[in-house]
């Protein structure tokens, strides 16, 4: 017989009342021969990435109950990062992926649940799962619920794609055009699925595809192709296979730390960089391998930001290509195929499919394969109508996106730049690294020196910027935003977003503890370690400082002397308890959000929390 790890509450002798319950929800004596296989869903009607994957689970299910598995249905939260920008409910974003990954671990772990299919989709669903994945160490596939539809309006006669940030930037548009900003907010969201640029969520599910977790198209095929459906039965069906040959033939190679090994986190973050990803992924990334005692950190990411060619950008960082486009590139498996010629690539590694990256790659890189089914698959693309139902339509492009010199996706002769879209800066203001997104920052502010106004929270910038107190040259210094001092770690594309509408992105900087949107673009640097609270010398800039920024060099650096750092550090721990808080913010912090920051590292460890 399999020794399911269900067998504690399906076999034992004094099990009967457990056995009981367990007939409640529909069990018979088959069923307690079978694997239970959890199917952790995230449905929820708050967020449009996540509002048809009610249908989803149920889908998953009966292909488990098809297979041979008993299915039980569970739901997490879900928080949009969107609907929660601008106001206190950003502070709830990050903290709610440690609550993800725990609630997973409570049931799978109250339950003894042999194995689970992890449908997500949003910014911290996907990192929270995966961390969940990485602790518990269970057969486990993961399946997304797919990008939306790139919003489309006609503006000047000429037909424009649009998105999110685009809908966000006109909010902030100082030239107002009534009519525009309509148009805008009705179709920048067109359909259900995560947001259609390459912002965190389809950051992550893309890296969950070479992390080997997830099916290739997970990333990319959109949420509203009746090809999607494909992957959702395929994940049910992969699910009860790996349980059962992990159970009874003691197949160790398809649990999650196995596949996502460190060789497997090299390669998604090479994918990430080349792809000049959200930053918001380095941060899940360090987080997922710290569940995973994997030794990933991010001196290994600034080495590989500095051999990856940036040969991939789609909005927000080109007005050109989004999801949709990228797909019919050749998605996730043809970027990879490119990026073999660096040599960077650990190909050896495998992933649920039982395929290594290098087979896997020949099987759907696009210019490889001559599977016509494959192709057809990518070639799946936006209808371009309105809708929140998933599978509801079949539009195919004539043909694929092949080009590889001006096309989405480039090969290395053709690079943007020889290294790529993400770096890791260091210096006196980040001893510990701070991370930017070089596929953002125009070519001449790659150096860039300017005078710092400081600011003790993101409401206190946004003021500034509003009343013209930003101007050229001007380096803004976000501090107290960290995991520990927001606390939650806010996002700040608010903030870059002003300075975008205000014509300054191009013209200053912004240095901040906390963190920033996918959609976030220009000299943007956030992730400071250790972060103000965590005693970070961020904590001791004071206005007219002159900031030091050298993205080639990957150094950021305030200029003063190792002795005035000194002077000043002493002078801020003269304010006894009150040291390393800020002087004049007022915010009202929950119990739940102070409890979160007791525990809380700086971004250089994930933001995960202290190990005690």
């Amino acid at each position: 017989m399999p020794n399911y790890r269900s067998n504690v509450t399906t076999k034992g002798k004094n099990m009967t009342g457990a056995r009981a319950l367990w007939r409640a929800t529909g069990m018979n004596n088959e069923d307690f021969e079978k694997p239970i296989i959890a199917v952790v869903n995230s449905f929820t009607e708050f967020v449009p990435g996540h509002i048809h994957l009610r249908k989803v689970g149920q889908l998953i299910s009966k292909e488990i109950k098809k297979k041979g598995g008993v299915a039980k249905e569970f739901n997490t939260i879900a928080i949009d990062d969107g609907i929660a920008m601008g106001h206190a409910g950003m502070l709830y974003s990050l903290p709610s992926r440690e609550l993800i990954a725990d609630s997973i671990e409570y049931v799978i772990n109250g339950h003894c649940v042999d194995a689970m299919v992890c449908i997500s989709n949003c910014d911290k669903i996907t990192p929270g799962m995966l961390m969940a994945a990485m602790r518990l160490n269970i057969p486990t596939v993961f399946v997304s619920g797919g990008p939306m539809e790139a919003g489309k309006i006609k503006n000047q006669k000429k037909y424009q794609k649009i998105d999110l940030v685009d809908a966000i930037l006109q909010g902030f548009n100082n030239e107002k055009n009534d009519t525009l900003q309509s148009n805008i907010e009705n179709n920048a969201c067109p359909t259900c699925g995560s947001c259609s640029g390459l912002f965190t969520a389809n950051s992550m599910n893309c890296l969950m595809e070479v992390l080997g977790l997830a099916f290739p198209g997970n990333g990319s095929l959109l949420a509203t192709h009746i090809d999607r459906k494909k992957l959702f039965i395929k994940a049910g069906s992969t699910i009860v296979k790996i349980t059962k040959e992990y159970y009874k033939n003691n197949k160790t190679e398809f649990l999650p730390r196995q596949i996502a090994s460190k060789e497997s986190f090299y390669n998604a973050m090479i994918l990430d960089i080349s792809m000049g990803g959200s930053t918001n992924t380095i941060l899940h990334l360090l987080a997922a391998a710290q569940e995973g005692n994997i030794s990933f950190n991010m001196n290994d990411i600034d080495q590989l930001s500095r051999k990856t060619p940036n040969l991939c950008k789609l909005s927000p960082n080109h007005e050109k290509y989004h999801m949709e486009d990228f797909h019919r590139a050749g998605g996730v498996f043809s970027l990879l195929s490119e990026l073999t010629k660096t040599k960077l690539l650990k190909t050896h590694t495998k992933n649920i499919l039982n395929l290594t990256l290098k087979e896997t790659i020949k099987k759907y890189s696009i210019l490889s394969t001559k599977n016509k089914k494959i192709l057809d698959m990518f070639r799946a693309g936006p209808k371009g109508i309105n809708t929140i139902k998933p599978f509801s339509q079949s539009f195919r492009w004539p043909n694929l996106d092949t080009d590889r010199k001006n096309g989405c996706i480039r090969e290395i002769d053709f690079a943007y730049s020889n290294d790529g879209g993400l770096a890791i800066l260091y210096g006196n203001i980040a001893k510990n690294g701070c991370v930017v997104k070089t596929a953002g920052v125009n070519k001449e502010n790659l150096k860039f020196n300017g005078s710092a106004i400081v600011c003790e929270s993101q409401e206190e910038a946004i003021e500034l910027i509003l009343k013209g107190k930003i101007s050229k040259g001007n380096v803004l210094i976000i501090r107290y935003e960290g995991p520990k001092g927001g606390p939650g770690m806010q996002e700040m594309l608010y903030p870059t977003t002003h300075l975008k509408a205000m014509k300054l992105d191009t013209k200053c900087a912004l240095i901040t503890d906390g963190r920033f949107s996918g959609g976030t673009s220009g000299l943007s640097i956030g992730h400071i370690s250790p972060e103000a609270a965590e005693k970070g010398n961020i904590a001791l800039i004071k206005n007219g400082d002159i900031i030091l920024i050298d993205i080639m060099k990957r150094s950021i650096n305030v200029n003063l002397s190792e002795k005035e750092l000194i002077f000043r550090k002493k002078e801020e721990e003269k304010r006894g308890a009150l040291a390393y808080t800020p002087i004049f913010r007022k915010r009202k912090i929950s119990l739940a959000l102070k409890a979160y920051a007791l525990l809380a590292t700086s971004a250089d460890k994930g933001a995960t929390r202290k190990k005690i």
